[in-house]
């Protein structure tokens, strides 16, 4: 039947189709090359013909919104640096049948288990190289092999356990494997998103078709990282470069999806050959790591001396069998581009059978036999440094089409293949099939590729039922890759049976127990003392400003005597009152924001959410705000985010040990600058007016009022706000709240002995607390402000290892 003929019975709208029209000689996903439409494809045509445009943009912006309210974003890279970017998601699914992804995946799962035995026997028995299977010289000459790493048999019986193939299908609607990813496989995370995202677009269809869910994957492979741990007590975690890497968002994602710590180098340590993570309460094992970080840089003592985000002696615990890597380290040497020109025979070999998914057609110019083909075929091959050897004309990191060698004669062509061959692979250009994109109103084909994900589990390989397309930006299949303009879609497997609802909750008839308390990495604690810190130092900059510019619009006179002694304390904290929006309150938010961005892994989304706008909203002021008036009222709003960040966290933030250094981190910032501003405020020369001032930067002027019969007075403002245990801006009220945190941190007391820390606080405390009105000089005021700041560094000495 044709697309007329569909379209005459009222199964589709050819409005939608009108435009849609396969290259020629291109497989699509949508229609076969007659022109009928793919019966998978039907249903969610029928439902997106039923929808107007309106509903369809509307039902877009949902998706983004989604999108942008999870954080989800990609690390663009450009002339000016890198710049995190809207996670560009194409909202048409891909749609693909159970009995499609049914040879797909039995692909796959003999490919994961080819790459397994290919690297167990590089760093094993190594009969690949000596029977000729593989040269030796593309082995020992690429940057992934790590001679360290030779004979070491991972503790874990297996070398890979997660895996990402690149795949395409060509002109014939045959799959074909375009690379494959052992390294650090990144993109299940924005697998996961882009499936919420697009199930919210399309959430009346997608709640009842049958399309497969993602759940059970992540579970199973959770549970078989479970189990691989040493120790009941031990610990699995992921180890990432850190925020700065283009695939951050995932790694944190991921770690609070699956309930894992999220680490970076410096958080663990080697001791008595065992990995171990500094906590705040002291090292804890570590038994499964899976890292995100390529291996070379995972150790500098024997692999890549010059890392500064590894942990010396990690390879010696690998090598004494106390931790499994997930993946092992050194099977980056399986992404080698070279690699797929041997794999065919490799297969043969190695699994006694023919590979299942054909490679792209690849071939290795270092081998004199092929030498001659790939110069003769250069205009229709892609090129790419096999091992470390730039391109004498470009970019090392990128592949070069044979269009662009038009420029060279064929002498010139031939010297460089000749000269570079033992670096160089060929490949043969591929036609990417095109799916579905919408634009305008209509649907375009669009060339796409998969990533599909595969997990080793206690069944042995699962492949994820589904996984994320990357869609190109235009006809043009070099634009598929997001740094070049393409998005992702979403990748939807339907048929076969109904598809089990699943979670990452374990089902189990077992008693109920809990689990073990989280360990809080000390570089964790670290962020979050300063999260506390920068948060509050800014609501204070906040109040302050406030208070200045209401005063300023009385007086117009910046040099009357109150507020040239505010304009004074707010230079003498790093906010300048002179301009509307200070560049320095910007920069206490922002760093409260990139404390919070190195933790977001224990940072819920609605609060992640409350910082950043709170931030953006203090830079937009920045450049719009002139007026005193202005300025007041753009403070009040600030002042209003700040207190709504900061409540949304107290109501919502589980109360682990983590909660406790960020609360610490607040009530000592409060304290301490409460102090500073009452020793300021309160000397015998202060100006008029500055009593009012303190009681209103400090929001006591109502519990003044109320409290006090007497009139205002030095005594009444100093009980108030920094004597008061039920005032909690007030000083004591701030180190009560820091003491009973303190005595609840690890090590707070032993053996009947309180640490260094928690005497101090002590001390401080029972100092003021015994103290009266009249005995609080400035100068007593300020030796106690100095003492508040010290507790910073006693906190940093005794935690943050």
């Amino acid at each position: 039947m044709s697309l007329d003929e569909d379209t005459e019975k009222g199964a589709l709208d050819y409005s939608l189709l009108k435009a849609y029209s396969p290259f020629p000689g291109v497989s699509d996903e949508l229609l076969y090359p007659d022109g009928r439409v793919r019966p998978v494809w039907r249903p969610f045509l029928d439902h997106l013909s039923k929808l107007s445009a309106d509903e369809v943009t509307e039902r877009f912006a949902r998706g983004n919104q989604y999108l942008n309210d999870a954080g989800v974003y990609f690390r663009q890279y450009g002339q000016d640096g890198a710049n995190e970017r809207e996670w560009p998601l194409s909202h048409i699914p891909v749609i693909i049948s159970q009995e499609d992804w049914q040879v797909i995946s039995d692909g796959l799962t003999q490919r994961a288990e080819l790459l397994e035995k290919v690297v167990a026997d590089l760093y094993g028995p190594n009969r690949l190289v000596s029977e000729r299977y593989l040269p030796a010289g593309l082995i020992a000459q690429s940057p992934e092999w790590q001679r360290p790493l030779v004979g070491i048999e991972p503790k874990s019986g297996h070398f890979l356990h997660f895996l990402t193939f690149e795949i395409g299908r060509g002109p014939d609607g045959t799959w074909w494997v375009l690379s494959d990813r052992a390294q650090a496989p990144s993109g299940a995370g924005f697998a996961l998103e882009n499936r919420v995202a697009t199930g919210r677009v399309f959430n009346e269809f997608f709640a009842k078709a049958n399309v497969h869910r993602l759940a059970g994957f992540f579970r199973r492979f959770r549970d078989h990282l479970l189990e691989l741990r040493a120790e009941p007590d031990s610990r699995v975690s992921i180890l990432t470069p850190g925020p700065l890497n283009d695939t951050y968002f995932e790694h944190a994602y991921i770690a609070r999806y699956l309930g894992f710590m999220l680490l970076e180098g410096e958080d663990l340590t080697v001791e008595n050959g065992k990995l171990m993570v500094r906590t705040v309460a002291g090292p804890k094992p570590v038994s499964v790591l899976w890292r995100r970080l390529d291996a070379a840089w995972t150790d500098p003592v024997e692999l890549n001396e010059t890392s500064q985000i590894g942990t010396p002696g990690l390879v010696q615990a690998v090598r004494g069998g106390t931790v499994s890597m997930v993946n092992a380290l050194g099977t980056g040497i399986l992404e080698t581009r070279a690699l797929l020109a041997f794999l065919p025979r490799i297969s043969e070999f190695l699994l006694g059978e023919p590979l299942k998914l054909p490679n792209v057609a690849t071939w290795w110019c270092g081998e004199a036999s092929t030498r001659d083909y790939v110069k003769q075929h250069a205009g229709t091959m892609m090129f790419s440094p096999a091992l470390s050897t730039a391109l004498p004309f470009a970019s090392a990191q990128t592949d070069f089409i044979g269009k662009d060698f038009d420029k060279l004669n064929q002498g010139i062509l031939d010297s460089w293949i000749d000269t570079e061959a033992g670096n160089l692979v060929g490949q043969e250009a591929v036609t990417l099939s095109t799916t579905p994109a919408y634009h305008d109103g209509q649907l375009l084909p669009r060339p796409m590729s998969l990533r599909v994900f595969l997990a080793r589990t206690s069944q042995g390989w699962e492949v994820m039922a589904g996984g994320f397309a990357r869609i190109g930006r235009t006809e043009d299949a070099s634009a598929i890759a997001m740094q070049s303009g393409g998005s992702a879609a979403d990748v939807w497997i339907v048929g076969g049976q109904k598809p089990v609802k699943e979670t990452l909750l374990h089902q189990t008839e077992s008693p109920f127990f809990k689990t073990q308390s989280g360990a809080l990495p000390s570089r964790a604690a670290d962020n979050l003392f300063w999260l506390g810190r920068y948060v509050e130092r800014a609501e204070g900059a906040v109040r302050l400003l406030r208070a200045y510019h209401a005063r300023l619009l009385e007086t117009a006179d910046p040099e009357a005597p109150l507020a040239a002694q505010t304009g004074e304390f707010l230079d003498k904290i790093g906010v300048a009152p002179s301009d509307p929006i200070p560049e320095g309150l910007c920069d206490m938010l922002q760093s409260a924001v990139a404390s919070a961005a190195k933790v977001r892994d224990r940072f819920s989304v609605d609060g992640w959410l409350a910082l950043n706008d709170l931030a953006q909203t203090a830079n937009g002021a920045r450049r719009t705000m002139r007026e005193s008036a202005d300025v007041t009222r753009a403070m009040g709003l600030l002042l209003r985010k700040i207190t709504g960040f900061s409540g949304l966290v107290h109501e919502n933030m589980y109360r682990f040990t983590g909660w406790r250094f960020l609360s610490i981190g607040r009530a000592l910032e409060r304290a301490h600058r409460m102090a500073d501003l009452l020793a300021e405020f309160t000397v015998e020369d202060a100006p008029e007016g500055s009593l009012e001032l303190l009681l209103e930067v400090g929001d006591s002027a109502m519990s003044m009022s109320r409290r006090y019969a007497v009139s205002l007075s030095h005594s009444t403002v100093l009980d108030l706000l920094a004597m008061d245990t039920k005032n909690p801006r007030a000083v004591l009220y701030q180190l009560t709240d820091m003491k009973d945190h303190v005595s609840a941190l690890p090590g707070a007391a032993e053996h009947g002995h309180l640490s260094e820390l928690a005497r101090s606080v002590l001390q401080i405390h029972t100092s003021l607390a015994i103290s009266t009105p009249d005995t609080l000089s400035p100068e007593k005021l300020g030796e106690l402000r100095d003492q508040i700041a010290y507790l910073s560094v006693e906190l940093t000495s005794a935690y943050i290892r």
